[in-house]
């Protein structure tokens, strides 16, 4: 068996890995919010006030520290007031972009605050820039987080809450290049200048505000967002009116008119996926060094608020609703991203799969008919990795890395990423390979490693997935392959796995 080794000094700490690299995203699309988070008060489905039980004990569990509402694409048609108030009492409107639906609005503001308190998570409020004003903006602001006898103060108390909320985060528009009004970058440039500056900090509550950002490798939309604070870093200037730039890339192998199933493909796209997934750590180190040329030390966040597989919707379910199965190579599509993630931790602040439940790469999948709830095998990655939050990252350095030929470069066979918190450390290891298991050697330096324990995520087939009749096919269990080496440890990664190695240190 051929064999791979991993030099960690884990005496020499990086920078902070943000606990908002694991974040998450929902969109009032398809049956994310309806039939995922929310089912209304009459469900049979335990919920409060409307909010899935189920849903938010298993997102518990993953300590997940965001959550970005109310898009994507659906942002930029949203008009908050319309989500206030009696819920039989509120407009509806036409969800243009996601199946031609009507929308009741009863899930609004309050109803997605009472679900950030019940997660314990962040909001990540994203507002409308492409159809809305930049009053109703700053006026939404004020009703979620001002304290005082404000306008908007009281008329959230009118509507029931009496003390604010707290916004840590707040996007300036979503997608302006595309759904989000197909403007050009200098137009939004100065648009993310004047929305932002009107999304005020109210009572002791500071907004992180992210402009939106750029599709994919478009460096020259990073360039002018980076420009436009030239004139605000002189001297003692006025502070930057936003505070991080989004970035959005899927992982796509097929055309978007034809993306290719979510669960029947072989070989060959196994690895082309994986080669696409990759392609993240490109365009971060890319757009990084667009940002670094106008912000060397890092004051400006690089927010990646989109990511993820994106497949045609399974069959028999509305095309508009983007409802895919989640199998193994999608959970290692995600570790291959986390690796990226952690290696650029001095820039990447937030990170936001797409999505949470029912959408896209999702965490979770509701059954319709039964009422079932399933752990998607990229949920059991973002559970193995929950050590990573906050922890400071390590570097890794790999050697004898094994590598297949791609369609535009070398496909490294083993991903690797690693971080520590005080007398503990985690190693994440993915195979890649097909088909045949891995010998990995961890050099472990710096400090003594006292205890270990190792869990594996994989399955038979590559396209093995969970449901309602068989939700653990893809779990993590303990990985007994791991012995004492001169060096450190040495680990078998079996063929198509993820592996996560917990170390006691002194």
């Amino acid at each position: 068996m051929d064999q791979t080794t991993a030099i960690i000094d884990l005496d020499v700490p990086g920078p902070r890995i943000s606990r908002h690299v694991y974040g998450h995203f929902a969109e009032h699309l398809g049956r994310c919010i309806y039939d995922g988070f929310y089912v209304g008060e009459d469900s049979e489905i335990p919920n409060e006030r409307g909010i899935r039980l189920d849903v938010v004990e298993a997102l518990r569990a993953l300590n997940i520290p965001n959550l970005r509402w109310p898009g994507g694409c659906f942002a930029d048609d949203y008009h908050w007031r319309d989500g206030i108030g009696p819920r039989d009492q509120r407009p509806r409107m036409v969800n243009s972009h996601w199946g031609d639906v009507v929308e009741d609005n009863s899930f609004g503001t309050h109803e997605f605050m009472d679900l950030c308190e019940m997660l314990g998570t962040d909001a990540y409020i994203s507002g409308n820039v492409g159809s809305g004003s930049v009053a109703e903006m700053s006026e939404w602001i004020e009703y979620l987080t001002r304290a005082d006898d404000s306008p908007m103060a009281a008329l959230r108390r009118q509507n029931g809450r009496d003390e604010p909320w707290k916004v840590p985060y707040f996007g300036i528009g979503n997608e302006a290049w595309g759904c989000g009004g197909h403007l050009r970058v200098e137009q939004f440039a100065s648009l993310a200048r004047q929305y932002s500056t009107y999304v005020r900090n109210h009572a002791g509550n500071d907004v992180y505000r992210i402009a939106a950002g750029a599709s994919d490798g478009d460096l020259h939309w990073t360039e002018t967002l980076m420009k436009s604070f030239d004139d605000l870093d002189a001297g003692d200037g006025p502070a930057r009116p936003f505070q991080g730039i989004s970035l959005h890339y899927y992982t796509v192998t097929g055309s978007w008119q034809d993306k290719g199933s979510a669960t029947e493909f072989g070989e060959d796209e196994w690895y082309l996926t994986l080669e696409r997934a990759r392609f993240m750590e490109h365009l971060l180190t890319r757009h990084g060094q667009v940002m670094d040329r106008h912000d060397p030390k890092k004051r400006v966040g690089l927010v990646v608020d989109e990511w993820g597989t994106w497949w045609n919707a399974e069959p028999g379910t509305n095309p508009g609703f983007l409802y895919q199965q989640n199998t193994l190579r999608d959970a290692l599509v995600a570790s291959v991203h986390f690796d990226a993630f952690h290696r650029h931790a001095d820039r990447v602040v937030m990170a936001n799969i797409a999505q949470t439940v029912n959408v896209l790469q999702a965490m979770l999948l509701t059954d319709p008919e039964s009422g079932a709830l399933v752990r998607t095998p990229s949920y059991h990655v973002f559970e193995m990795n929950t050590a990573h939050h906050d922890a400071d990252s390590l570097d890794v350095h790999l050697q004898g890395v094994p590598t297949r030929p791609g369609s535009t470069a070398e496909l490294p066979l083993v991903s690797a990423s690693a971080s520590t918190r005080g007398d503990t450390a985690l190693v994440s290891l993915t195979n890649l390979d097909a088909s045949a298991d891995r010998t990995v050697v961890l050099d472990l330096r710096g400090r003594e490693v006292t205890g270990h324990a190792a869990r594996v995520l994989s399955a038979p087939e590559l396209a093995t997935h969970n449901t309602p009749d068989a939700p653990d096919a893809v779990a993590p269990v303990a990985l007994d392959a791991v012995r004492p080496h001169e060096r450190g440890l040495e680990v078998t990664l079996p063929a198509h796995s993820y592996v996560t190695v917990s170390l006691t240190l002194t």
